[in-house]
């Protein structure tokens, strides 16, 4: 085969560019497979590593980067899960569009358990009983013509106006979408390409997880205090460079329990502002049942800040409505996308939210759900601290709660008829097992409930003394 070689790509008469190891090697800043894969990623994402390249063999790569061809191989086929790379047996293996992987395996191991739960408070979802009633509002805006044109805006007029108003900082732009999850899913697509390295609380929501590893990025996860995220580990983290984004969810943190104060705001605002490209995603996905004050870093960030809020939780699930608004350019991104698909999110369902958030027996309802929710979660933790059980947060309807082993715990429940979520779905990085609970769902026998929490836990009571 004949070739010529300029810097350290060589062209052969297939067509096709090898890109050297020593260019790849000189891109890895972290040696281990997930390393490997990211830096890859990055190589592919900025045009450094065109579609159609050939990589170079496993074993020149470990060569040159003093590591096993396992290594290497393990980085390869997390690149071949998204569909980065494509090997050709003999040929070699080539670069490719990134297709991502079609799979949430995090999710799964949350919501597919054992079976059937007399009491199952692994979902993470609302008490039915709690949430507004949507007939009278359903029977009257649907004799309404709201839209007779497929190029009508997205939001109605009205809506748009009252979101601004309620807005926790002036928005460059406005949209609807259907929840919380598919605004994340849109904006990640926005911002996040292959490779790139994504800041996210630690622990987090599993199906954000699953969703970052289908777009190929690296995930850094930074731990989570009484007051949010912790500014020294988000300044490590972004010191380390490649990050694009910050997600993070502003109160009723799921799983923990956490809401970020004012403070704490204010310091990862001052952390922040020294890495000007760093978009922040804010998922308020709990809204007006949060029982803790919304803080919003848009309110020092607002260019770099878009804020979601959604109304499944507060309003109801079938509402299937998410607010998103902040920084333009990724708004106006979201919005120019949904035409190639859905174009907008129902204007019926959103005449409804409308209605909802001023009319006053819905408004009476929230409250009521916002503070039968704070009593629930208030008497179970204080029921579990005092029984020696480990209990993060103060907001939401879930508990976080810490296990001596999590089977154990789990199989514990199952046997009495109650269904927890595992917490390793949960994790970035393995640390002490936990438990999430959705105790929202619980509206009497709260100290019983504890009781069987903690036997599950496997708490020792004489620890609660010791506290």
């Amino acid at each position: 085969m004949y070739c010529y070689r300029t810097m350290s790509i060589v062209h052969d008469v297939t067509g096709a560019d090898e890109v050297g190891a020593a260019a790849i090697a000189g891109a890895v800043d972290d040696r281990s497979a997930r390393g490997i894969a990211a830096a890859i990623g990055r190589l592919v994402t900025d045009g450094s590593l065109p579609i159609g390249s050939r990589l170079p063999t496993v074993r020149d790569l470990a060569r040159r980067l003093g590591v096993s061809p396992t290594t290497v191989s393990e980085a390869w086929q997390t690149l071949a899960a998204v569909g980065a790379i494509d090997a050709r047996g003999r040929q070699g293996t080539f670069v490719r569009q990134p297709t991502g992987p079609v799979t949430a395996r995090r999710y799964r191991r949350v919501t597919e358990g054992p079976g059937h739960f007399a009491l199952d408070l692994s979902t993470g979802t609302p008490d039915p009983a709690l949430l507004p009633d949507l007939g009278p509002l359903l029977a009257a805006v649907g004799r309404r013509s709201l839209t007779d044109n497929y190029l009508d805006h997205p939001v109605l007029p009205a809506l748009e106006e009252r979101l601004r108003a309620d807005w926790p900082f002036p928005p460059e732009a406005i949209t609807i979408v259907d929840g919380a999850m598919d605004a994340l899913d849109r904006i990640a697509r926005a911002v996040v390409r292959l490779g790139d390295r994504v800041v996210v609380e630690h622990p987090c929501f599993p199906p954000l997880l699953d969703l970052l590893d289908l777009l190929g990025a690296e995930v850094v996860g930074v731990d989570v205090d009484d007051e949010g995220l912790q500014p020294a580990g988000l300044s490590d983290a972004l010191d380390a460079g490649g990050v694009c984004a910050v997600m993070l969810q502003p109160r009723a943190h799921n799983p923990a329990g956490v809401a970020l104060t004012r403070r704490r705001g204010t310091a990862l605002a001052a952390v922040l502002r020294r890495h000007q490209r760093v978009v922040v995603v804010e998922d308020d996905h709990s809204g007006d049942i949060a029982a803790a004050p919304l803080v919003s870093l848009g309110t020092w960030l607002p260019q770099r800040t878009v804020h979601i809020r959604s109304y499944s939780k507060s309003h109801n699930p079938d509402l299937r409505l998410a607010a998103v608004g902040g920084a333009g350019s990724v708004v106006d991104a979201v919005v120019d996308r949904r035409l190639l698909g859905p174009g907008w999110s129902s204007r019926l369902l959103q005449a409804v939210l409308l209605e909802m958030l001023d009319h006053p027996p819905t408004v009476a309802a929230v409250a009521h759900a916002r503070d039968e929710y704070a009593r629930r979660r208030q008497a179970v933790a204080d029921a579990l601290r005092a029984r020696g059980v480990t209990v993060t947060g103060t907001d939401g309807i879930n508990l976080w709660m810490e296990v001596v082993d999590e089977r154990s715990a789990l199989l514990t429940l199952a046997a009495q008829g109650i269904g927890a979520a595992p917490g390793e779905p949960f994790m970035v990085r393995p640390d002490t097992p936990h438990l999430r609970v959705t105790v929202g769902l619980v509206d009497h026998d709260l100290d019983d409930l504890a009781r069987r929490l903690a036997d599950a836990a496997g708490a020792n009571p004489a620890r609660a003394g010791q506290r």
